[in-house]
């Protein structure tokens, strides 16, 4: 998933009197014994709470998030002193009962509210399930969880790396903003085994995952695009609980085409060609006239030098795409690596052939972004 789910008030209930009433307003969880309510905070009230606790900070003011990054009372969770960047810092709001932190591979409930510096919410979720390390949520989320108890709320104040990036999140977080995170972590559990999905669940999961992993893509993070798509893969393919139907089935395949074509991209970023070349033919096994896997599939052998298989991949390219100005600059590559050498004796000028003409644009990297 991309994140902590979008802000915009949940759908509401209509109590008494025709007045709109949140999730909780007005109930009360009673216990048999000993006789105790506990009032069950609504919404509104949480938010009350939240806001309550960034003016202690004094937030918003004047200078947004930037007094914090440098204030005395947080606990850094990037690079350790003394070279600490205070890029991702740490406040305790209140202690929890105790109880192990989370391991690697465990599974953790959240509830988050996070806020811009104009105080305004974006992140409204009161129960966030992910693994930490699968890549489903920012960064700030990520390092952050794993230093918690369960029961305990903290604040994580994020500087942009550590939030949405650079670009942001539309509509919603303006590029390059930090965010103020409230957690709570209510539940740390054993990851579970993986369950057979419906699926439009498995659809569901798998293009969230991939969002992700472009999300980490454009960030230049590209070991963490690739955990992410690889999750997706995961999905897509794993047990289901119902045949899909002919649509689903479709849907299913074009999104693991997708996938892999990406794990292709992310792993040339990160140098590993035969990788890629590896993710291309899987690929290419599940939809074998897939232009964008076919041309990367060629670009790759041909950096081998196996050209004679470089250009039947690049023709069958060129049959389904015949205008991409790529595909006929790598074939006239391959022409002239293959071509033999001219002789050194004089010739007739009038009767040299002529030079293939140049393409019209430069070819691009091999590598492309990330679908």
């Amino acid at each position: 998933m991309p994140g902590p789910s979008p802000g915009g008030s949940p759908e509401r209930e209509t109590g008494a009197g025709g007045r709109p009433r949140g999730p909780g307003r007005d109930r009360r969880v009673r216990f048999r014994l000993p006789h105790t309510a506990i009032a069950v905070p609504s919404v509104r009230e949480e938010e009350q709470l939240f806001y309550q606790r960034l003016e202690a900070l004094a937030v918003p003011g004047p200078g947004g998030f930037g007094p914090l990054f440098a204030s005395d009372g947080w606990s850094d969770l990037t690079a350790p002193p003394p070279a600490e960047d205070r890029l991702l810092r740490k406040r305790l709001v209140r202690a929890g009962p105790g109880g192990p932190r989370p391991l690697p591979g465990q599974e953790v409930s959240v509830k988050v509210l996070g806020a811009l510096e104009d105080g305004g919410l974006v992140e409204r979720d009161p129960r966030l399930i992910f693994v930490p390390g699968h890549g489903d949520v920012v960064q700030a989320l990520e390092l952050g969880v794993p230093t918690m108890q369960p029961g305990e709320i903290s604040f994580f104040l994020a500087a942009f790396p550590y939030a949405y990036g650079r670009p942001g999140r539309e509509p919603d977080v303006p590029p390059e903003a930090p965010l103020l995170f409230e957690v709570t972590l209510l539940e740390v559990r054993d990851g579970p085994d993986p369950q057979p999905l419906p699926p439009a669940v498995r659809l569901r999961l798998g293009s969230q995952r991939r969002e992700r992993g472009n999300f980490h893509f454009a960030r230049g993070d590209f070991a963490a695009a690739l955990r992410s798509y690889r999750l997706s893969l995961r999905a897509l393919d794993g047990p289901a609980a119902a045949p899909p139907g002919p649509e689903e089935e479709e849907e299913l395949r074009e999104q693991r085409v997708k996938c892999l074509n990406n794990c292709a991209a992310a792993e040339l970023k990160l140098g590993r060609a035969e990788e890629a070349l590896a993710a291309c033919e899987a690929a290419l096994r599940i939809s074998p006239d897939n232009g964008r896997a076919l041309l990367r599939r060629g670009q790759l052998l041909a950096e081998r030098g196996r050209d004679a298989e470089a250009a039947l991949v690049l023709k069958r390219a060129l049959e389904l795409d015949p205008a991409n100005k790529v595909i006929h600059t790598e074939l006239s590559r391959l022409a002239k690596r293959q071509s033999p050498p001219s002789s050194t004796g004089p010739q007739n000028p009038r009767r040299d052939p002529k030079p293939p003409p140049s393409p019209a644009s430069p070819p691009p990297p091999s590598a492309e972004g990330a679908i």
